[in-house]
């Protein structure tokens, strides 16, 4: 893990108040969609997919209509994460491990309605699926 990501994890845990651990509770039901679920939901609005990859890293690309916010910035722009279970909420990274992680520190905070996608972006790539440049706010 590089320790640009380490401290992303440590900041968002300090953020958050929260204590995270990579591996998911036992407590708490592995929250996870698939990619073409996921990639269904968001195209029809069923969903708000939510990268969390950094800048550096939506410069490859991102899922049209995914909302970039930052893992790093997450704490400062929580009220972004609609927290209504109505709204389901996507959580995507390059892998899975930082949206894991994510998750259950929103969990945590009583997020009900948020899920991680499996596979990440890295995935998503693979597969060919289609991926359009940011859009900087």
């Amino acid at each position: 893990m590089t320790l640009l990501i380490r401290r992303s994890f440590l900041r968002l845990a300090v953020a958050l108040g929260v204590t995270m651990a990579l591996p998911v509770s036992a407590s708490l039901p592995a929250e996870r969609v698939g990619l073409e679920a996921a990639r269904a939901d968001a195209e029809a609005g069923r969903a708000l997919l939510v990268d969390i990859r950094e800048p550096h890293e939506h410069a490859t690309g991102v899922a049209r209509g995914a909302k970039l916010l930052p893992m790093r910035e997450i704490g400062a722009r929580l009220a972004e994460i609609p927290k209504d279970a109505a709204q389901p909420v996507l959580l995507i990274c390059n892998t899975q491990n930082r949206s894991r992680a994510v998750w259950q520190a929103l969990r945590e905070r009583g997020y009900t309605n948020v899920r991680y996608v499996e596979g990440g972006m890295s995935e998503w790539a693979r597969r060919g699926l289609p991926l359009v440049k940011p859009v900087v706010r």
